[in-house]
């Protein structure tokens, strides 16, 4: 099989949003949208109107009509909130959640999907972490209903996920595992999830998706291929200088003068190992350019994933103020990323742009009361009698001590979830602390955006991107 040589990566919330995957998708590419917090995005997009009329166009072809009708009337609000209200609240996600916030998920999930599919024949994934469990199975429905091609996964180690692909497919009751802090070693916390109030009793099975789990060394691979339970179909091999989570360097974590993760030589993946795996796989992290894709080629993979010069394209979901900002700032040598090993409280590296603005600012950070209203990065822990309780390292610091945390893994803790709907321009209006700031995550080649900028202009489209990567591609021609 004759796979794409692009990946476009799946970024943020909504950074690689349906407009972003359509538009790679359309050039042949693979085209990806983030699944993540789907369920919140397309509540606040309706609460701000339905600008454009994209969600209402979807929402149409949803196979239930009555859910589909159930979250429109719910959320919409016609001409928009106002600039100064909150976004309505919904519940956060339990081991068993209600059905309401299950439904939601579900048709977030394929109206995500659906647009960004819509009209083409292209190929279009869709991007989960594995380290945010709980809403894995509805995301996971909605865009298999809406026909996605491929899911990717990593932030973890996705062993379960290609069955449950395989069982959601068939459109039968499917169990995932969810990890528990402090669980005893014979006790098993699985979440469910039941197609039957979305398809009926007799509905026909789905197009199975391509899973390719992104992982950073060989080692993982090799136990994925091996012990997954069901079909690993590739790879994508990400480096330490992709955005978002990156995967803490091998070893002791040490950190250099500035504070940041130190990644050595172990951290770099023997790419024969993957060879000998014979399955395809793409590279990732500052592979951004013509001669790292001919790179990537000769060395046995089938191309590369690219996201940072996605994400700040003309079709990305990122805030246009952010994007013109940032491409300003890369035009002008001062765009930096600084990789904070304490912001996420997930306790993986993270990714920042250091911008004004935005919570990158050790003063804005400061300024902002803790607070845990949507809770996608919540750890499960196991409460004494064996229920299960929630915390997060950046909710409220004597909440978390209540739940049995330790204060030292407070420390830094950023909101990631409320900073990456800010950036998309769906940031919450808190009681205290009023509007949310953006927190912008980016990898390492934000510094060299401009090389995607057509001479005479100071933006760049997803077009832009793919032909400066395709140039060198003997077989490949400009659309």
């Amino acid at each position: 099989m004759v796979y794409p040589k692009i990946i476009q990566g799946g970024m943020g919330v909504a950074v690689s949003s349906w407009t972003l995957a359509r538009a790679v998708a359309l050039r042949g590419q693979i085209g990806v949208v983030s699944g993540t917090a789907m369920d919140v995005v397309l509540a606040r997009r309706l609460q701000m109107g339905d600008i454009g009329g994209h969600m209402r166009r979807a929402l149409d072809h949803f196979p239930i009509r009555e859910m589909a009708e159930r979250v429109w009337q719910r959320y919409f609000e016609p001409g928009g909130k106002a600039e100064d209200a909150a976004h309505k609240s919904r519940p956060v996600f339990q081991m068993q959640s209600g059905a309401a916030l299950i439904e939601l998920t579900v048709v977030a999930n394929f109206v995500e999907v659906w647009l960004a599919k819509h009209g083409h024949n292209g190929p279009v994934g869709i991007n989960l972490l594995e380290k945010i469990q709980l809403p894995t199975l509805p995301s996971l429905y909605g865009a298999i209903l809406a026909g996605v091609d491929y899911v990717l996964m990593g932030a973890g180690i996705p062993r379960h996920i290609p069955a449950a692909l395989d069982s959601l497919a068939a459109q039968q009751v499917t169990e995932l595992r969810v990890d528990v802090a402090g669980a005893l070693p014979d006790e098993k916390y699985v979440t469910a999830f039941d197609p039957a109030p979305f398809c009926g009793e007799n509905a026909a099975p789905l197009q199975r998706p391509k899973f390719l789990a992104i992982v950073s060394s060989g080692a993982l691979a090799t136990n994925l291929a091996k012990k997954s339970t069901g079909k690993v179909d590739g790879f994508v091999i990400e480096g330490s200088t992709a955005g978002g989570h990156n995967a803490p360097p091998r070893g002791k974590m040490e950190l250099d003068e500035t504070g940041q993760p130190i990644y050595g030589p172990r951290d770099i993946p023997d790419l024969a190992v993957f060879r000998d795996l014979g399955l395809p796989f793409w590279l990732a992290g500052s592979y951004g350019d013509p001669e790292q894709l001919t790179h990537a080629l000769a060395e046995g993979a089938q191309g590369v994933q690219v996201g940072t010069a996605f994400a700040f394209c003309d079709e990305s979901g990122l805030a246009p103020e952010l994007r013109e900002a940032t491409i300003k700032l890369s035009l002008e040598g001062k765009a930096r990323i600084y990789t904070d090993p304490l912001a996420s409280p997930t306790g993986f590296p993270f990714k920042v742009l250091q911008m004004a603005g935005t919570v990158s600012e050790q003063s804005d950070y400061e300024a902002r009361p803790r607070i845990c209203d949507l809770g996608y990065l919540r750890t499960p822990y196991r409460k004494e009698g064996g229920g299960v309780g929630y915390r997060c390292a950046s909710e409220p610091i004597e909440d978390y001590l209540k739940k049995g945390g330790e204060l030292e893994e407070t420390v830094g803790r950023k909101c990631v979830c409320n900073g990456l709907l800010a950036t998309i321009g769906l940031a919450q209006v808190q009681k205290v602390g009023g509007k949310e700031l953006p927190l912008v995550t980016s990898g390492d080649e934000v510094a060299q955006l401009a090389k995607y900028v057509p001479a005479g202009q100071t933006s760049y489209s997803a077009s832009d991107v793919i032909d400066f990567l395709l140039r060198d591609v003997p077989e490949y021609s400009v659309a």
